[in-house]
């Protein structure tokens, strides 16, 4: 590989990887986290990082990263995969180690803060996804029918994800917190535009 071309990936690496720790580094180190006890610290961090994880995501499961090889990052997709459910496992649980009832009014969808909402239905599209794709040989789905689940629960994952994260004033920071929604919302919708509709029609043509 050209020098040149080794250099431009270089700095796209450098670029996504400043994107998706930049928040994280904010909110560990906010003010906030002073005065709050470890378990909500501890949950409250891996929501962060699972949001800076869906932001890769779409770009791994297109293989937009250059220097990456197509397995490689499918590989690495499916392995972040289970790094973002277990997020979120330690993000439900460390905030009701914290707080149990404010937890089970938002499981039970009874909590008064609407941001609830959106991390129960982000949560459940998580779980699914990983049920999906665990279960996906059992299920003998067709590659068509696989595509369309996964892509619609990935898109409500993110969706619902970003809603929730936006609506909450805490660690990360207002420009990190838009910054790191943004390429997370635009990286799914444009994957999903690019490889469902795009790539298909120029197949046709």
């Amino acid at each position: 590989m050209p020098i040149a071309s080794r250099a431009k990936v270089l700095v796209i690496w450098c670029v996504v990887i400043c994107a998706l720790i930049t928040p994280v580094a904010i909110a560990a180190t906010s003010p906030l986290q002073a005065w709050r006890d470890a378990a909500y610290i501890t949950g409250g961090m891996a929501g962060v990082v699972a949001l800076s994880l869906l932001a890769a995501q779409p770009l791994l499961a297109a293989g937009y990263l250059p220097g990456l090889h197509k397995r490689a990052a499918q590989r690495l997709h499916l392995w972040l995969g289970g790094a973002l459910i277990i997020c979120v496992a330690v993000h439900i649980g460390g905030l009701y180690l914290s707080s149990p009832m404010v937890v089970l009014d938002a499981l039970l969808l009874t909590s008064p803060t609407p941001f609830s909402v959106y991390g129960v239905i982000a949560t459940v599209a998580v779980a699914l996804t990983g049920l999906l794709v665990q279960f996906r040989r059992l299920l003998r789905l067709r590659p068509t029918i696989w595509r369309i689940l996964h892509n619609l629960l990935a898109l409500a994952v993110v969706g619902a994800t970003v809603v929730h994260a936006v609506m909450i004033d805490g660690a990360m920071g207002d420009w990190s917190k838009w910054l790191i929604s943004a390429l997370a919302t635009c990286g799914a919708l444009f994957t999903v535009v690019h490889l469902r509709l795009i790539k298909p029609g120029r197949r046709a043509t």
